[in-house]
């Protein structure tokens, strides 16, 4: 069911709700339906907003001053993209609460995210009236929200079903269908303490989905940076080294989540192609902001741009946040040093 908008209404309190981004466009149409079903599959409400902001422009008359646009008429289209939208999920059994919000759009969601449980998004959007809501906000809203923020791609369109719109041409092997998804969560770890908070976020998300827990690690082939090095790597002892750290985190990981079914793989591969991939057909990929330099490379600095940018699946990005349980993984067993 829907509520009728209200000015004013205030946003998401106490951690709840699901808020999701739209501008009319298909990519945000993707997020819509997916941030649909995620808010029917954890009963929370959905709050579906969209933002303008009004044109000015330069007089261009001999009398100084700008003219700008009535509005009444821009927010009137606003009204229609968000009418749309609602009418799109009528069919879900969730409470919608439609928006229209004015300001630049990255401000809006970014201060909704203070308040909600979860931000979604799609992977670009569209020019116009409404802004580029969907464009430069699924660069921003990750790195800066204060809640985790799920980025929508508009190739993996199949698998939601009832989106009803056409996905991009794909290269290569077409886009899987829903019935073609490997139910796994898959987690992007690299051994830096947001890595560690994203994996605590991945089991919770693979906990209350009934699904096993991929952990990830991917160690790139080494270049001429490392030129410097006095001696040649012993990749084999590295790779043993490693293993040892992700064995102790998959213990540490078990423990606060015993009946989750957890693995842990390390690949060989940039750290972008390895999640990339993955995120074609599993269920979720989970990744933290920002990561550490290294072997592992940084896998939310650089790499969590270039994972959202190419993505073929949700992706979840997990903000820094405090958390008790990241206080007890040092006993677990060998782990990567602080960070600098």
């Amino acid at each position: 069911m829907s509520e009728a908008y209200t000015p004013g209404t205030s946003g998401p309190s106490n951690g709840h709700g699901i808020v999701v981004g739209v501008d009319g466009s298909d990519q945000s149409l993707c997020a819509l339906v997916w941030a649909a079903k995620e808010a029917e599959r954890r009963r929370t409400p959905l709050y579906v907003v969209t933002a303008y902001t009004v044109p000015v422009f330069a007089a261009s008359s001999m009398d100084a001053g700008y003219a700008t646009v009535d509005d009444s008429v821009v927010r009137e289209g606003a009204q229609a993209v968000l009418d749309q939208a609602v009418s799109r999920i009528a069919g879900h059994n969730i409470e919608v609460i439609p928006r229209v919000e004015t300001g630049d759009a990255s401000g809006v969601l970014l201060e909704l995210s203070e308040e909600a449980e979860l931000m979604v998004v799609g992977s670009r959007g569209r020019g116009g009236f409404v802004g580029r809501l969907l464009g430069s906000v699924s660069a921003a809203l990750p790195a800066h929200s204060k809640c985790p923020t799920v980025v929508v791609p508009l190739y993996c369109a199949p698998r939601l079903d009832e989106a009803g719109v056409e996905p991009p041409k794909p290269k290569g092997a077409p886009c899987p269908r829903a019935e073609e998804i490997e139910k796994v969560v898959v987690v992007g770890v690299d051994g830096s303490e947001q890595a560690r908070m994203a994996s605590l976020v991945a089991a919770e998300q693979a906990q209350t989905r009934g699904l096993p827990l991929r952990v990830v690690c991917s160690l790139p082939p080494f270049t001429g940076s490392l030129a410097w090095m006095p001696a040649p790597v012993d990749r084999e002892a590295l790779h043993s080294e490693i293993m040892v750290q992700l064995n102790a985190g998959k213990a540490w990981l078990q423990s606060h989540f015993p009946e989750v079914d957890i693995t842990v793989e390390l690949l060989d591969g940039p750290p972008v192609e390895t999640l990339i991939e993955a995120s074609r057909t599993a269920e979720l990929v989970v990744v933290g902001t920002r990561g550490r330099g290294g072997f592992a490379g940084m896998l939310l600095g650089s790499t969590s741009q270039g994972v959202l940018h190419h993505a073929k699946g949700p992706v979840l990005v997990v903000p820094d946040r405090e958390d008790t349980r990241l206080k007890d993984r040092e006993s677990f067993g060998p782990m990567v040093g602080p960070t600098g």
